[in-house]
């Protein structure tokens, strides 16, 4: 019966499921199995869809958010399934005309104002609270490299006029609250620079090396919760002022470096138990490299729990820089309430790779995820995908430069991976190069992309091709995709952008 149920008939697959009872826990594994069988297997070529910048789905499925050209406006459709008739038997027809515009799959909801005449809608930047239906979108200003020094400033980090924070409820439009940050800089792209989770909203400040906790109520205000930079607890600035002298000039290292540095002299302290083996391991260990900390600054921060924070700390130059893979970096677990370094981890760290390999759940795991999210593939959760990195650790010329490499990817970036079920690896395989569960641009390729059954090697269940149906186009031209997979329908856009010429969108979805 099990055989027969693996068969991949869809119809017995079905009939199967009335007879016999998922393993406890497995029943949404089990029912994301009849994927296999429900795959897009049609495409609309250059749909005939409004001129707009398409984010993504929400996780819950219910929104499709998109921006307009001109980066002003915010526009939220709803996906809604394809239907038509036929006089005769469909599948022997081309679809109707009227079923090949971009409105036969999705109503628009609204469009609105977000970004006033000098301000951008920042269109890689959309964080989702699954449980309210809230969205927080952020705009900005130009961003400046000439900026003058300001007190409490980080020299090399550029500055923004003007950085706000939108929340939006998504049912209707309606802006809630919004939170502003002036002469600025806060990482934007792909969310890098603030993190969701449950109601917790961390938004990292690189100019000015604060992290930002608010709190987002049911109300849909954003309250602010607690700041932590200079200042580690909410009475240290009144307990300085208090007790410096009137006449002292000098100054006096952030509350967060003062952790970060106690942590590492005691550590260094405590490696070596010999009184007089130990000030010699000081000196070459902590104050020979005590400028290099002191030069530190935080470049990303996410949550762990409520109480735990994972920074990430490096030179001014990679915390402002694309490429961070080869840049000195060093890892912290800080606890919130106790203001103490709980753990400290160099990018090269072997102890820690153990623990991204192990559970690199835990560095995602939010409770308020859809129930979609949490079933998206990892290598702590997917035989599959670990195979896949012990692969790429077994092909790798150096150990130390691979663990940099996949400590790079730390801390985690919120809602950064679709969770849809064709991004599964125990049910497909594709090339992870050309599409993936993460939300980045990819390359273009000529030929289609396949989606191959993981139960049958040899079965390609279905094909994902971006571009024109002809394939005639410019070689060399730059062409770049990005692809939005619903989080449960058999349902994708995949938008091809070319310099100089009009996007192409392609809908893909089962007929």
């Amino acid at each position: 019966m099990v055989r027969f149920f693996r068969s991949g008939n869809l119809a017995s697959r079905v009939f199967d499921r009335q007879l016999l009872s998922p393993r406890p826990g497995a029943t949404v594994n089990t029912v994301r199995q009849f994927y296999e069988n429900l795959v897009p297997s049609y495409t609309i070529y250059d749909i005939d869809c409004p001129d707009y910048s398409f984010r993504k789905f929400t996780d819950d499925g219910k929104y499709l958010v998109a921006f307009s050209r001109n980066h002003q406006d915010l526009i939220v459709y709803r996906p809604i399934w394809l239907t038509y008739s036929c006089t005769e038997e469909c599948d022997s027809h081309d679809l109707p005309p009227k079923a090949k515009k971009f409105d036969s799959f999705f109503k628009q909801l609204y469009s609105i104002p977000l970004a006033s005449s000098n301000e951008y809608i920042c269109k890689d930047f959309f964080l989702y609270m699954d449980c309210h239906q809230f969205g927080l979108f952020a705009t900005s200003t130009a961003q400046s490299n000439d900026s003058t020094a300001t007190e409490g400033a980080i020299h090399g980090v550029p500055s923004i006029e003007k950085i706000t924070f939108y929340l939006v409820r998504l049912e209707d439009g309606v802006i809630l609250d919004e939170k502003a940050f002036c002469n600025d800089f806060i990482n934007l792209a792909h969310s890098i620079g603030a993190y969701l989770y449950e109601d917790l909203l961390c938004i990292v400040s690189l100019r000015y090396q604060t992290i930002h906790i608010l709190q987002i109520r049911d109300s849909g205000n954003l309250v602010d919760v607690r700041r932590i930079g200079a200042f580690c607890r909410e009475d240290d600035e009144l307990f300085l002022h208090s007790h410096v002298q009137a006449g002292f000039g000098g100054s006096f290292l952030p509350g967060i470096k003062q952790r970060l540095l106690s942590y590492i002299f005691r550590k260094t302290w405590n490696e070596v138990p010999d009184q007089t083996l130990r000030v010699q391991h000081l000196k070459k260990k902590f104050y020979f490299h005590f400028q290099d900390y002191v030069d530190l600054i935080i470049w990303k921060v996410q949550f762990l729990d409520r109480h735990h924070l994972f920074i990430k700390f490096g030179s001014v130059d990679g915390g402002v820089s694309r490429s961070t893979d080869q840049n000195l970096a060093f890892f912290a677990v800080y606890n919130m309430e106790t203001t103490d370094i709980v753990s400290l981890y160099q990018n090269s760290s072997e102890e820690l790779y153990s623990l991204f390999e192990q559970f690199y759940d835990h560095f995602h795991a939010n409770p308020q995820d859809s129930s979609h999210g949490k079933f998206i593939s990892s290598h702590s959760n997917d035989i599959h995908a670990l195979d896949q990195l012990h692969t790429l650790k077994n092909k790798a010329s150096s150990s130390s430069q691979f663990v940099k490499k996949m400590m790079a990817s730390l801390p985690y970036t919120c809602q950064s991976q679709s969770p849809s079920p064709y991004f599964d690896l125990s049910l497909f395989r594709y090339d992870e190069k050309l599409i993936s569960a993460i939300d980045r641009h990819r390359h273009c390729t000529e030929h289609p992309i396949k989606f191959i059954s993981v139960r049958s090697p040899n079965v390609v269940k279905f094909k994902i091709k971006p571009g024109s149906d002809s394939g005639a186009s410019d070689s060399r031209a730059k062409r770049i995709s990005s692809f939005l997979f619903h989080p449960f329908f058999p349902l994708a856009l995949s938008i091809q952008q070319t310099y100089m010429q009009p996007t192409v969108v392609n809908i893909h979805f089962r007929r």
